[in-house]
């Protein structure tokens, strides 16, 4: 059968090309995809080879696909044809995915909106590792996606009070109506002065890094405060310097890495969930309401214009959020 998919060809370079597709092996399902979201941080710097990415072409990227099942293999018996189903595939009109890394997308849920799931379960580490409980002073530096869905999930866990901090006005609108109680634009304002006057001059329990820019981690270890907890969730892309003395032995603080390869593969356990429990998770509350994803689309792009989309993320960074591919 033929599929189209996106590929990374080189550095910069952004194709759509054609290929073959299998029917489903034993215990795997074909997935005809709806529409998948591109993860604007992670994929532009694999796209451009910035540091900490693998820097080696091609790359076929995408880890959020929202489907409808086509065809089922033998030893399937939880999913059948016409399911839509979630899975952290790539950018491709069809995947071939076992049936044990496929979930199904909750009724009344609309794929546009399951399309997060992934990159929901990412921003839930934020919380899940900042042990984030009522009553806890929390920062969320970075109000791009992770940032946006971090800090939704820091209130649901009961931050107060909740403190959004970019450098874009838009987003930090966007942060006010989803959930923040403060919102610091660091372009106005001294944002680790402001966040301590927040705080009564306590600085936060919790900050939580997502923006991946190596010169905002030294900012969010002066917004924590004595015995914080600072969560790196975004990937720093570079290097940053940093004097431990002040900022973190003298306050005792504990700085947590919260890559999403850090977690149990098998069973969750007390903030250190699996990711198919995370994602699960992350779909009952969009399901629900309680995680709003909605206002977070930016763009809806057909699959053949892929290199449109990319470039406008990188060019339009400021104004854009959720891209969503559509096949």
């Amino acid at each position: 059968m033929k599929a189209k998919r996106v590929i990374f060809k080189s550095r910069g370079v952004v194709e759509v090309e054609d290929f073959e597709v299998d029917g489903p092996r034993p215990g795997y399902l074909l997935i005809k995809t709806v529409c998948s979201l591109i993860s604007p941080g992670t994929e532009t710097a694999f796209l451009m080879a910035l540091p900490n990415t693998p820097g080696v072409f091609p790359q076929y990227p995408g880890y959020s696909n929202i489907g409808i099942v086509e065809d089922v293999g033998e030893n399937v018996k939880d999913f059948e044809r016409g399911d839509l189903v979630a899975s952290a595939t790539g950018h491709s009109s069809y995947v071939l995915v076992s049936k044990d890394d496929v979930l199904k997308v909750p009724e009344g849920l609309q794929a546009e909106e399951a399309a997060f799931f992934n990159l929901a379960s990412i921003a839930l580490q934020g919380a899940r590792k900042g042990f984030i409980e009522l009553g806890s002073s929390v920062v969320v530096v970075g109000q791009g996606l992770v940032g946006l869905l971090a800090m939704q999930f820091a209130a649901l866990s009961g931050a107060f009070p909740l403190i959004a901090v970019d450098m874009i006005s838009s987003r930090l609108k966007l942060s006010t109506k989803l959930g923040a109680d403060y919102v610091v634009n660091s372009t106005e304002v001294d944002a680790i002065e402001e966040v301590m006057r927040l705080t009564d001059g306590q600085g936060a329990d919790v900050v939580i890094e997502a923006t991946g820019n190596p010169n905002a981690i030294p900012v969010a270890l002066n917004m924590a405060g004595r015995l914080g907890r600072v969560v790196i969730l975004g990937s720093p892309r570079g290097l940053s310097t940093v004097n431990f003395y002040m900022p973190i032995h003298r306050k005792g603080l504990i700085i947590i890495g919260a890559h999403n390869n850090v977690r149990p593969r098998y069973e969750s356990l007390p903030h250190f969930w699996t990711a198919k429990d995370d994602m699960k998770l992350a779909l009952k509350l969009m399901a629900k309401g309680k995680l709003k994803v909605r206002e977070l689309i930016s763009l809806k792009i057909p699959i053949e214009r892929a290199p449109e989309a990319y470039r406008l993320i990188m060019e339009r960074k400021k104004e854009i959020l959720g891209v969503l591919l559509y096949y």
